[in-house]
């Protein structure tokens, strides 16, 4: 073999402790927190703000959220209370955002096939069905079997929190499960919350909130000013949920499942760079908001939302809601009273145990009869601590105790237990979290290849029952992932029929601007037939891969370009996409190309000879039934 192509591996990414030897000060400190972690933070620092100050300053704690609030215009008001203001004004734009990230990944990501979405879909129903189960069991004889609804629920803003503080090493999918379950979740514990615990339902206002949301489906298609519109019409659905005796956070989730996601349209990010020029080329007011305003179009609303108000749910909604909730009295009396009460164990064995058995259980069951599709990532020790985490029951759990039990000691006792519920279920998450990393640690993880290579669903040159396969996690505008693909082309020469080689993609976003486009382009690609054509033509011409230069490769290729350019922003594509990369930060990938030489981690040069090398002293494969590799 001559003309070999030596390279070597690609220098795997700095770490940012070791880029300056300088003391970072506290700002710098919280802002490598990111946003989820300080969130998190700021989060338990006001449950325990609030729980010394509901215990320390007498009174003053429930004086002050049951301050009432007016707001009005001549006969028409609304008459609120502290809490009740960030219960159900505030936390409706908690639960808003929650429906918008569960909405992309439905539409764009990781929950695009039913086969995926099904999975949180069940575990849910189950964690909603056990816990009220077992409270019933364990509350037999105490008066208050009809409060099962108090365990029914786990709190989306813990959960996320939580997860953030304690979570494994790349949550990915965890995250994106149990935001589907809680999501899930939580419309079914309002649902029962409207049919059961509400004594002044009124169906007539949901009528009006029906109509509400028919206009907020269909305002995607006004041409401009479609803001004021989604505003206006949310807060008459708010109101006609508020008005209906149903929990309005329930209006933050239905409003946001109806508002569109999408990926950029290439003629809308062409028309944005035009303007970007022309206001470069003649720098006014005018052109200057003309760029903006077709820049910030250029993005999905779904998308637009999500940024503009996570700093404030994390900031400032989630702070004050944990102020105005946990604020529970903990005197010897009360405790007494609660550890005595089957009431209180109830609530901690349904949430605690419920929970767990509940959505473990079920993806325990689904996982051993491979019904839906688990992802790498979500195995069952870290579903376990996920389990764990959906008995934090805050929210729901409290506003129900207000709504099933009517003597204060009982709902002292309550409260009690979901107080205690939920700090048995953040430890017990911990150490299930810890515990599954310790069992993967950080040097062994990714050693082997996580999903088996399947030629229905994988991109694979060569012939698919080939001994030795080479799978690259690669990004089109890495110019090592270029002189990899020339290797193993040279090694593909060498060893013929007996080679198979597959592309996946973990498109390094953060220092490749247009690498995730590209990858959803190849699959787009893929989607006529033309994948590995597609690749070589983007590694051809690493430099230029704007919308524009994609759409003239596929004409050059002889694509349906119409076809083309539809299926580039489809679910198929972006779902695909994405579920690749969550495998890459399943198994640690950090750099690319990443090769894995017969299933395993391949460390060293990836030039032709080390390459077959390699290949040669690692046990051959060869596909069995379903294209599944097998020893």
């Amino acid at each position: 073999m001559t003309d070999v192509t030596i390279t070597s591996r690609p220098p795997e990414p700095e770490p940012v402790g070791e880029r300056s030897r300088t003391r970072r000060s506290i700002a710098e400190k919280i802002r490598a927190m990111g946003l989820s972690r300080s969130g998190a933070l700021l989060l338990l620092l006001a449950t325990a703000a609030a729980i010394l100050w509901a215990n320390l300053a007498g009174g003053s704690y429930e004086a002050f959220w049951e301050t009432h609030l007016t707001v009005g215009v001549g006969d028409l008001q609304l008459d609120f209370t502290l809490h009740a203001l960030v219960n159900d004004a505030l936390m409706a734009i908690f639960f808003f955002t929650v429906g918008l990230e569960v909405r992309r990944e439905f539409a764009i990501g990781e929950l695009t096939s039913w086969s995926r979405a099904m999975v949180p879909v069940i575990a849910a129903v189950a964690g909603l069905a056990l816990p009220a189960l077992v409270f019933v069991m364990v509350a037999t004889g105490s008066g208050y079997e009809h409060a099962w609804g108090v365990v029914i629920s786990t709190d989306t803003a813990f959960l996320v929190g939580a997860l953030a503080l304690v979570g494994p090493r790349a949550p990915g999918r965890l995250r994106v499960f149990l935001l589907a379950l809680a999501v899930v979740d939580d419309i079914g514990a309002l649902s029962i919350i409207a049919l059961v615990y509400t004594d002044n339902f009124t169906p007539m206002p949901l009528v009006i909130a029906a109509v509400g949301l028919v206009g907020v489906y269909f305002t995607r298609y006004l041409p401009s000013g479609r803001g004021p519109v989604y505003a206006t019409l949310s807060i008459i659905v708010w109101l006609a949920f508020l008005a209906s005796g149903v929990h309005p956070t329930l209006a933050g989730v239905a409003i946001a499942l109806l508002v569109p996601v999408y990926r950029p349209d290439r003629r809308d990010v062409e028309h944005a760079l035009e303007l970007a020029r022309t206001f470069r080329q003649s720098p006014n007011s005018e052109y200057a908001r003309a760029a903006a305003n077709s820049l910030r179009e250029s993005i999905s609303i779904n998308e637009r939302l999500q940024s503009a108000y996570a700093p404030y749910v994390a900031f400032v909604i989630l702070p004050l809601f944990a102020l105005a909730n946990a604020g529970v009295e903990l005197s010897p009396e009360i405790l007494a009273g609660a550890i005595a009460s089957p009431l209180t164990w109830g609530i901690i064995a349904g949430l605690v145990l419920g929970k767990l058995v509940g959505v473990l259980g079920s993806t325990a069951v689904m996982k051993l009869f491979r019904v839906g599709e688990f992802g790498p990532g979500l195995t069952l020790d870290r579903l376990s601590g996920g389990a764990a985490l959906c008995g934090i029951g805050f929210t729901i759990s409290l506003f129900i105790v207000d709504l099933a039990i009517a003597d204060a000691d009982a709902q002292n006792e309550a409260r009690v237990g979901v107080l205690a519920a939920s700090v048995i279920a953040f430890v017990l998450a911990t150490i299930l979290f810890r515990v599954s990393d310790a069992l993967r640690p950080s040097e062994d993880t990714g050693l082997t290849l996580a999903r088996p290579v399947d030629p229905r669903r994988d991109h694979v040159f060569g012939s698919p029952d080939a001994p030795y396969t080479i799978v690259e996690y690669g990004d089109f505008q890495c110019g090592f992932c270029l002189k990899a693909s020339g290797s193993i082309q040279e090694v593909h020469s060498v060893l013929g029929d007996q080679l198979r080689y597959v592309w996946r993609h973990a498109p390094l976003t953060n220092v490749h601007p247009n690498a995730l486009a590209g990858a959803e382009a190849s699959e787009a690609a893929a989607m006529q037939g033309k994948f590995f054509e597609f690749e070589r033509a983007l590694f051809a011409d690493q430099e230029n891969q704007r919308p524009s230069d994609i759409i003239r490769l596929a004409r050059d290729l002889g694509l349906d370009v119409d076809r083309f350019e539809r299926d580039l922003t489809s679910p198929e594509a972006t779902g695909r996409v994405q579920a690749d990369m969550l495998d890459a930060e399943a198994m640690g990938i950090t750099s690319v190309p990443t090769l894995f030489v017969n299933g395993r981690r391949h460390v060293g040069p990836y030039d032709a000879q080390s390459l077959i090398r390699a290949l040669e002293e690692s046990p051959g494969e060869s596909a069995g039934p379903a294209g599944v590799p097998q020893k």
